[in-house]
């Protein structure tokens, strides 16, 4: 029997530091594939045939859901509908916006322990000798993944001496969007530890804070070019203006490179200019978006927490002592909010907010 391959992998969200294992899918199947793979079993079956039938039980389940039934295919799998939606009264209606309905698919136990009781790993050998980026935190908030203008970012990891100064070899920021900068302000760099002094280009929209950082080196004179990423999005501070004015602006927070924010803050009371973190974390087994503020600090100071299942309007409590007392937001792509967050953000996402009265 064929052996799943698995590889270990640099866990980016741990101090000190971890690692993951990941599977190696050797191929995709789909549809075409399955069918041969069954006719090819069961000589009377055609390919053909076998493919018409697999596309027709995929209709059929996606028609059962929608007639309200739950499909459950003895000792494999169940698949029905979740409703991930907050009521304020028993007589409320459901949203509009059908964001909140999800679509859940759960394998049996008994298919499950025939999986683990018959699976057999194969360890791949590590890949080439490349920059492995670890870490990255700015230096003068001290936080993770942030991406300050005006300070310093530690990128820490293994084998990243690079020379600036040769060809090919380079520290680079892109714009999940757009835009993308070679560095060339740097402390000391060593195999261990490279200190930037970002020059951080812009994106098509002030929302659009998002990017990717990675180390191009050669190990030998002649050597091929070897890259690595870090594994995580870095995230500029956000500034919101204005905030004293009675209608101030709107401003995209929480966003990738999308080209509408996926929240909006639409305004707020604030005594003085500050800066605080929005954190938004992502609840698997309630199904919801838990949003709160957050002070500057790990560890620190946080307003009460608000659940959001769907598009909506909602208002954030500041935290003791904060001269931000609320922040009224607006969710308005909570599906896109959800995929990034579990995609690239390992189930959490916090935005820095500089707001200014002026």
């Amino acid at each position: 029997m064929s052996k799943v391959e698995w590889r270990p992998y640099v866990n980016a969200l741990t101090k000190p530091r971890s690692y993951r294992a990941r599977v190696m899918p050797k191929e995709t199947i789909d549809y075409a594939g399955m069918a041969r793979i069954l006719s090819e079993k069961n000589p009377l079956w055609s390919a053909d045939l076998v493919e018409s039938i697999l596309q027709a039980r995929d209709e059929e389940l996606l028609n059962q859901l929608l007639q309200g039934n739950q499909v459950s295919f003895e000792n494999t799998f169940t698949y029905h509908l979740s409703l991930a939606v907050r009521l304020d009264s028993v007589d409320q209606s459901l949203p509009a916006d059908k964001s909140f309905v999800k679509v859940m698919a759960f394998a049996a136990r008994d298919f499950v322990d025939r999986v683990r009781q018959q699976v057999e790993f194969e360890r791949l050998p590590p890949t080439e000798k490349a920059p492995v980026l670890a870490g990255a935190e700015d230096t003068v908030w001290n936080l993770d993944n942030v991406l300050n203008p005006q300070g310093l970012l530690r990128l820490t990891g293994t084998d990243l001496l690079f020379d600036p100064q040769k060809q090919g070899e380079q520290c680079l920021l892109v714009g999940t969007r757009s835009g993308s900068t070679i560095q060339s302000r740097f402390g000391p760099i060593s195999n261990t530890e490279v200190l930037v002094m970002p020059d951080v280009p812009p994106q098509d929209d002030p929302w659009n804070n998002e990017y990717r950082v990675s180390i191009t080196t050669r190990y030998t004179e002649n050597g091929s070019s070897r890259t690595g990423s870090f594994g995580r999005p870095l995230r500029t501070p956000l500034t919101l203006t204005d905030f004293s004015h009675p209608n101030p602006p709107e401003h995209g927070i929480l966003t990738g490179s999308a080209a509408a924010p996926n929240v909006t803050v639409t305004g707020g009371s604030v005594s003085a200019d500050t800066a605080v973190r929005v954190e938004v974390m992502q609840d698997l087994q309630q199904e919801e978006l838990v949003f709160r503020i957050l002070d500057m600090k790990e560890g620190g100071a946080a307003g009460a927490e608000l659940a959001v299942t769907h598009n909506d309007s909602f208002t954030l409590q500041g935290f003791a002592g904060s001269p931000l007392t609320t922040l009224d937001l607006t969710v308005n792509d909570y599906t896109g909010l959800w995929e990034m967050i579990r995609t690239d953000y390992g189930g959490r996402l916090v935005d820095i907010l500089q707001i200014s009265t002026a």
